[in-house]
This record gives structure tokens, C-alpha cells and sequence, in this order.
């Protein structure tokens, strides 16, 4: 059992590569000739920044939720506006959804929905936060206290975290980002072919349709993890059957990549990242639970 489920996740993994390659490929040109432009955007977006936000966040750029951070931090960019490029951010997900073979109508679904919940919460989010600013500026205002916001740049922690990007070639970013996907695909996929064959595929499937709103909880806080291996779990455990829906798009819309660790490196205000944290995640769920609860198919 044990050799059958190394050598099923070795070859599904082998057979990734090429896909995953071209993918990045792909990825690392449009990044290198749109980043910039993306940034300038952002920066212009205004009250439309949610759904700027949203629809930009979906195209699958290495760092720019980390870049959405830093925005965030200098002031340039609102509440919702991050909120939006987070909960859109696939990460992961679309390089391993095309390297499947998944339905493209499947993954334009998908994107969109996360476009659309991303735009819709950052509106809402932009408008909670004004009254709560209202209401922290009275109270600073009455003590005299004065805020000021300086633009900050961090551009270590995401090339650390994405490979150094900038600094080379993109067939040589392509190709290291490929190399460090691929092995965390295949570790994965060893610890669910491992986990499937001791728990049964039947007991989960029980356990998951049985439990449903639990499942969406713990995908949220999968997708927490600052880091693309979760969008990599998730998206594996999903293509596998053992998420649904609700808990896919929940993980996804919550992993915001290394987005969350460049926002408490660049914001000083622990209590409102902590905030920003905590309504990134407890949005990931309402709308986790909504497409539970509805049954909705992607």
C-alpha cells in the first residue's frame, strides 16, 4: 500500500511538469510587462478600488497581494480595496487547474465568482470601515492625537517567498517556481493518498457531506496560511473530491499568499491588522456557508 501510494503521487506529479513550466512561463512574462502598470491602476482606482481590485487581483501575478499590502500601508489604497485583491488572489489554484486539464468553463466560473465576492465585500468592507474611521478620528481628535501615514516598500520578504523574481530570467523564474510547486504537489498528494487509504474514501466523503459547515471552517483556516502551499492544498483536496464547493471556495478566497505576513511587516497598527485578518477569514466563511448552504456546483 504503501509503495502503490508513493509511486501514484511520483507519476501524477511527473505528469504536471511540463504544464506547469509553460504555465509560469506565461505567468512570469505578463507579470514582468504588467506589474507596474497594475500598481499604477490601483493607484488611480478611487472609489471604484473594490472592484478594480478585484478584477486585477484575479490575474495570477507573483507577489501583487503583497504589493496590495505595502499600497495599503502608505494609505494609498482603502480597506475594501486590499480586501478585494485578497479574497480574489488565487495564488496557486489556476496553474494546477490548468496543469489538470480542468474545464475551462469550470476555472472562468471559479475566477469569476471570486472576482465578484471580492468586489461586493471590499464595497461593503470600504463602507463599514469609513463609519468605524469616523468614529476613531472623533477619538483621536478629542485626545489630540495625530496620525501620520508614510508609503512603505517591501519587496524582500515576497522575493524570498517567490523565488526573486525580478532578478533574473523569467525561464529561470518559471522553471524554480515550477521545481517548487511540483515538490510541494508531490508531498501533498503523498500525505491525502496516504490519508485516504487509512481513513477510507467513503468514511471522509461521509464526513465531509455530513459535515459540511465544519469542513468550510477549517478550509478558511487552511487558507490562512501565508504561504502557497495552502492554495495548493486546498485546490488538491478539491480536485480530489474531498472538499466541496463551499470549502474550496472558502480556503481560496481567505489565501491571500504572502499578501497577510507584507501587511503586518508594513502597517504598525497590530490591532488593525489583526482586524483586517480576522474580516478577511470571517468573509472566506459567510460566503463558504452561503454556497454550502445553497448547493451551489462551480
Amino acid at each position: 500500500m504503501v509503495l502503490d501510494v508513493i509511486l501514484d503521487a511520483l507519476l501524477d506529479t511527473v505528469k504536471l511538469l511540463p504544464f506547469l513550466f509553460l504555465t509560469y512561463l506565461v505567468m512570469e512574462y505578463l507579470e514582468h510587462k504588467t506589474k507596474d502598470k497594475s500598481k499604477q491602476i490601483m493607484q488611480k482606482s478611487g472609489s471604484f478600488g473594490p472592484l478594480i481590485g478585484g478584477i486585477v487581483g484575479a490575474f495570477p501575478q507573483c507577489g501583487f497581494s503583497a504589493a496590495a499590502a505595502s499600497l495599503y500601508s502608505g494609505g494609498v489604497i482603502t480597506a475594501g480595496t486590499l480586501l478585494a485583491i485578497f479574497l480574489s488572489t488565487s495564488d496557486e489554484m489556476l496553474p494546477i487547474f490548468i496543469s489538470e486539464s480542468v474545464n475551462a468553463g469550470v476555472i472562468l466560473r471559479i475566477l469569476g465568482l471570486k472576482i465578484l465576492l471580492g468586489a461586493v465585500s471590499g464595497f461593503a468592507i470600504d463602507i463599514l470601515w469609513r463609519f468605524g474611521g469616523r468614529k476613531r478620528r472623533a477619538r483621536e481628535e478629542h485626545k489630540h492625537v495625530h496620525r501620520e501615514h508614510h508609503e512603505k516598500d517591501i519587496h524582500d520578504l515576497c522575493e524570498s517567498e517567490h523565488c526573486h523574481c525580478e532578478n533574473g530570467s523569467i525561464v529561470g523564474s518559471a522553471l524554480k517556481h515550477t521545481l517548487q510547486i511540483t515538490l510541494f504537489i508531490f508531498l501533498i498528494s503523498l500525505v491525502i493518498g496516504f490519508f485516504v487509504e487509512m481513513a477510507g474514501r467513503d468514511a471522509i466523503g461521509y464526513f465531509i457531506s455530513g459535515k459540511p459547515i465544519v469542513g468550510v471552517f477549517l478550509a478558511a483556516l487552511v487558507g490562512l496560511i501565508p504561504n502557497c502551499a495552502s492554495s495548493v492544498v486546498i485546490t488538491q483536496l478539491y480536485l480530489t473530491g474531498i472538499l466541496g464547493a463551499g470549502q474550496m471556495m472558502a480556503g481560496l478566497l481567505v489565501g491571500a499568499g504572502v499578501g497577510i505576513l507584507v501587511l503586518c511587516r508594513t502597517n504598525k497598527g497590530i490591532k488593525e491588522n489583526l482586524g483586517l485578518i480576522g474580516i478577511l477569514y470571517g468573509t472566506g466563511v459567510f460566503w463558504g456557508i452561503l454556497i454550502e448552504v445553497f448547493g451551489i456546483v462551480l
